[in-house]
């Protein structure tokens, strides 16, 4: 696409910042379509030292929007008017009716846009392939679509030389008006299986386009009691409209030039479809009160049953039947509504209802974790004292704190759904009955085995397994009388989670977090810039211009590495030139993003050796510190005890003995990049570790407490990058980390001073989480130096509770008061693949 855009303005002797005049103009006309509204741009353009100094080619809002639409854009928008005649009547005794708008961009173009962008090259597969974790083809790794089994299911039934175009359809009903009003958008996403999925994550890559908004109105001209039919009704008749496109191209192919500027003959094909639970029924066509993929009987949905699937042909057959007068037993025995003309009757290659995918925030975040597990256990465990668990937690980098617990909580979103996650296994043992603990690790399990950006048959029946449990213990809550049943929805749709997975890949390629994020760019924004009557046909246009401007910026990106091809290399981001390690952010993990291009996806996937970095601040945040200041204000109280044996171990030859009289250069924290981890990240990962005492209250600063965080610590000289499991290392925490000053002669290795605990115990027959407490040695708390190279990761220890908590404990204190700790297997994905063992 940008080659031939390149070479069109070659040959016209166009300048490349055409229609505008000069870079600086671009820039200007960037700015102004991103940050400003049409009558914003106006007054500025209008201002005296707009007009006398700056002098852009264009002087007000019209003319410079005339230039705008000159750029190249995708997909043009249309719009198509329905008009539903309804069954109510007016004063004159005729039927109401009401015409509706769909706006809507050809698919297959939107699709050509995708497939031929050169910015996803090295994030592209054409064809699919077997993914393996070892070199001799044994076990095999399903993470992006192209490893996973449809696509070689569909590559089967195409002719000779076809290149597939897994096509992910996303609709999502969406609130425009804020406050006031009652505005709604309708929007309908389309990405393809051929991208990445860690590139069509990026709202920012622009790899999911919108292609339509579906009418949103409420149908006054039906009565109540058939306005939710005439609902379902026309979404179907409107979402034909929009995919009409992809019947022809999914049947004969159409040729597209692709991202490696080859031609292919592509052939469209409705792979996914991303909704949450009403909109999966409503594409459907079934009840709410049924499962949307399976037969399984409405009053059957918490039982682990393995339901036949629905077939979309004997569906299709079913309801046209029922249109024809006839009254098939089928119609109600699988719950459907009369929707005669579903959209995807037609689309070539597709199933309807094995295409509805996992979707971790509405079923498992939102759904059994919150709505429900919280529920269960609030309701044994009592709001009052899962607040002061709560209140109590100690602090970890990144870690959500809910100072005041969760019961006045009003309003929830999926990223505190998910700090939940990280602290309530810990947090609610001791205090429900075992088999509760059984039932809420087992939900737990699932979330975390779900979301796994990578599986391995390992993982997949470790998530069956986890589904399996619950099952065994949740009578439990009945005989507690918490819950009366178990026939939840979206507790059901668990049992589909292992067969999308071998189906389509990692869940998290599919997660409803993605549209809900671009209805922020695709419709709430474009909202706020109409004029909010007709707002339609406005923000369409907006859309369009905020794209124009998005593609010109990538072809002048591309433009640059082209010239500079000869030059350009793949280049990693050293965390010494973008991170102070002694920051005060609290942010827990900052990725770093590697731009060296994709592997090839047909070879096997190996382990990769990279190291583990630890990075300190080039300037120690409190240099020269005294031994005393070490002792009081960090609880170093055997720091000279521990130096001296590590010195003698060490650096034998020395012969200066350290006392009260040397200074010590020490930091606030240590930053430590972990290589990229596949199940979790195709990134490496940036984790902190503190030793910061506390600061007091000064003027009208507040100050902050001590963080002495909590370490795993490498021993018998285990490499990090071979870490599979916990059996290799020991909690330790983190007291002060220094240097040596130079009479100890040149040793630049950065250490740390440790208290260390007891070795990590088997873990518990329930929670399965194991237990550490403080060591000690002679009454005192055994300590030593080490190199901060032992450091292997941060972890977070939870106090245990017991049945009740005690009420002295305070989440800046707890590490110190309390002795017996659990080790939190859920503070982050990493530790989790660690303790289960999951390679």
């Amino acid at each position: 696409v940008f080659e031939r855009y390149y070479e069109h303005k070659e040959k016209e002797g166009e300048d490349e910042w055409a229609p505008f005049a000069d870079r600086e103009e671009w820039g200007l006309a960037e700015w102004l379509i991103k940050s400003l509204g049409q009558t914003r741009t106006d007054e500025f353009l209008k201002l005296p030292i707009t007009q006398n100094r700056t002098m852009p080619s264009f002087h007000n809002n019209r003319s410079f929007l005339q230039l705008v639409d000159k750029l190249p854009h995708g997909a043009s928008w249309s719009c198509k008017k329905v008009t539903v005649e309804g069954n109510q009547e007016d004063e004159d005794g005729q039927l109401l009716s009401e015409d509706v708008e769909i706006w809507m961009r050809d698919p297959v173009e939107c699709i050509r846009d995708l497939i031929g962008n050169p910015l996803f090259k090295d994030h592209m597969a054409y064809a699919p392939s077997r993914a393996y974790k070892d070199r001799a083809g044994t076990h095999r790794v399903i993470d992006d679509m192209w490893t996973a089994d449809w696509w070689w299911e569909k590559q089967k039934e195409m002719p000779e030389g076809a290149t597939l175009a897994p096509i992910i359809l996303a609709s999502d009903k969406t609130s425009l008006s804020q406050f006031r009003g009652d505005k709604s958008a309708w929007p309908v996403y389309l990405s393809i299986g051929n991208i990445a999925k860690e590139k069509r994550r990026q709202t920012s890559a622009r790899a999911t386009v919108l292609i339509g908004y579906l009418p949103a109105s409420k149908l006054d001209c039906f009565t109540h009691d058939t306005r939710s039919l005439a609902g379902y009704r026309l979404f179907h008749h409107c979402m034909s409209l929009l995919l009409q496109p992809l019947i022809a191209a999914g049947q004969e192919g159409v040729e597209m030039v692709c991202a490696d500027a080859l031609v292919r003959r592509v052939f469209p094909i409705l792979a996914a479809y991303v909704a949450d639970f009403p909109e999966q029924c409503l594409v459907a066509c079934c009840k709410e009160n049924w499962c949307p993929k399976c037969l399984v009987a409405a009053d059957e949905r918490g039982d682990p049953l393995s339901s036949l699937m629905r077939d979309a042909r004997s569906t299709r057959e079913t309801l046209e039947r029922r249109k024809n007068g006839q009254h098939p037993p089928e119609f109600d025995h699988h719950g459907l509504r009369a929707v005669y003309r579903p959209f995807w009757a037609n689309l070539p290659h597709a199933d309807i209802f094995t295409a509805f995918t996992p979707d971790l925030l509405h079923q498992l975040h939102k759904g059994v974790f919150k709505d429900h597990l919280v529920k269960w256990c609030l309701d044994i465990v009592g709001g009052e004292e899962m607040d002061a668990r709560f209140k109590a937690m100690p602090n970890y980098p990144g870690l959500r704190h809910f100072k005041k617990g969760i019961t006045t909580v009003k309003q929830w979103t999926g990223t505190e759904h998910k700090e939940m996650q990280r602290v309530f296994i810990g947090l609610i043992t001791g205090a429900v009955p075992n088999r509760v603990m059984v039932v809420a690790r087992a939900v737990l399990d699932f979330c975390y085995y779900a979301q796994l950006r990578m599986h391995t048959n390992e993982s997949l029946d470790a998530l069956d397994n986890a589904l399996a449990v619950f099952h065994a213990h949740k009578d439990i809550l009945k005989d507690l009388e918490v819950r009366e049943h178990f026939n939840i929805p979206k507790l059901h749709q668990l049992s589909h989670y292992v067969h999308s997975i071998k189906l389509f890949g990692a869940a998290d390629g599919f997660n409803t977090e993605l549209p809900e994020r671009l209805h922020i760019d695709f419709a709430k924004e474009a909202y706020r810039a109409s004029n909010k009557r007709d707002y339609e046909e406005q923000m369409a246009m907006w859309l369009q211009r905020q794209e124009s401007i998005f593609w010109r910026t990538s072809y002048f990106e591309w433009l640059t590495a082209h010239r500079n091809s000869s030059c350009v290399a793949s280049q990693t981001v050293r965390g010494e030139d973008v991170y102070d390690s002694d920051s005060d952010t609290d942010d827990e993990a900052l990725e770093t993003h590697v731009t060296a291009p994709r592997p090839d996806p047909s070879l096997p996937i190996v382990a990769e050796q990279l190291q583990m970095r630890h990075i300190l601040a080039k300037t120690p945040a409190h240099p020269r510190q005294t031994v005393q200041h070490l002792v009081t204000a960090h609880g170093a109280t055997d720091f000279l005890p521990a130096l001296k044996s590590f010195l003698r171990r060490q650096i034998p030859n020395n012969h200066v003995v350290p006392g009260y009289q040397d200074r010590f250069d020490v930091f606030r924290q240590v930053a430590i990049v972990i290589p990229p981890d596949g199940r979790v990240s195709e990134f490496p990962k940036r984790l902190r570790i503190r030793a910061t005492a506390e600061v007091p209250p000064s003027g009208r600063k507040s100050g902050s407490p001590a963080r002495f965080d909590m370490a795993l610590v490498t021993h018998d000289g285990v490499h990090a990058s071979r870490m599979c499991t916990l059996e290799s290392v020991r909690v330790a925490q983190i007291r002060v980390i220094f240097t040596l000053p130079r009479q100890f002669g040149v040793y630049s290795r950065p250490l740390a001073y440790v208290e260390w605990f007891t070795p990590l115990r088997e873990p518990n027959q329930f929670s399965r989480l194991r237990q550490v407490s403080r060591s000690t040695r002679q009454l005192r708390r055994n300590a030593a130096v080490v190199h901060v190279e032992e450091l292997i990761r941060p972890c977070h220890l939870i106090p245990k509770f017991g049945p009740k908590i005690d009420p002295h404990w305070r989440s800046a204190t707890v590490y110190e008061t309390a002795n017996d700790f659990y080790l939190n297997d859920f503070i982050d994905v990493d530790t989790f693949c660690l303790s289960a063992g999951i390679t």
